[in-house]
């Protein structure tokens, strides 16, 4: 059952909390090596913990059936068992316990849902259907792949750089023109490997505002 009510988007720091994944197969190590990815701290329980989830440095697990007390501690958790109910049980007690839990492929057991993502360094873009079609939200993912290549990294990196510097001087960067800076031939410079004159062109646009 797809997901009819907007859904309210965030982005999670993950790193250094405790999170469960319920499933040991290839979903299920997927998703603990998202969280992984993330600095979180991961346990997977299952009754049969496979070998792609026992090759991931840093996950501890346990092969057993679920239980309630596993979520004890927990700030996330994220089932993959492909088994319903199991899956409620773990919706159930999380919506008891105040756990945000997300069942994969199961929008009807999740009170958060995990969109499609896209990396490129500090950047990051999601896509996500609201579990009316996941095929759809990992296509568009890709298209946005296609279209934010590694440049996005390097420009991100220069704005941050440039807007530290100016906190450090105590300036105020909220009147600065940052879209006149975007809007500008940075890209075509960064892609063309002239970042510094990337950088001189920031440094002008900005100085003029």
């Amino acid at each position: 059952m797809p997901v009819d009510v907007p859904l309210y988007p965030v982005n999670l720091l993950v790193a250094g909390r405790s999170c469960l994944v319920v499933g040991g197969g290839h979903v299920g190590a997927h998703k603990a090596d998202g969280l992984l990815a993330c600095g979180a701290v991961v346990h997977v329980v299952a009754t049969e913990v496979g070998p792609q989830v026992r090759a991931l440095d840093g996950v501890t697990w346990d092969e057993r059936p679920y239980r309630r007390d596993d979520l004890a501690g927990r700030r996330l958790v994220v089932t993959a068992t492909g088994v319903p109910e199991v899956d409620a049980a773990v919706f159930a007690d999380g919506e008891e316990a105040g756990i945000w839990v997300n069942s994969a492929d199961d929008p009807a057991n999740c009170s958060f849902t995990l969109p499609a993502v896209m990396r490129r360094g500090p950047v990051v873009l999601t896509a996500s259907t609201g579990g009316h079609s996941p095929a759809l939200a990992v296509w568009l993912k890709e298209q946005l792949a296609a279209q934010i290549g590694p440049e996005y990294e390097v420009l991100a990196g220069l704005l941050s750089e440039e807007r530290d510097t100016a906190r450090a001087q105590g300036r105020s960067t909220e009147g600065m023109d940052w879209q006149r800076a975007l809007d500008s031939d940075m890209l075509d410079l960064i892609r063309s490997g002239r970042v510094q004159q990337a950088k001189e062109r920031l440094q002008a646009c900005l100085s003029s505002s």
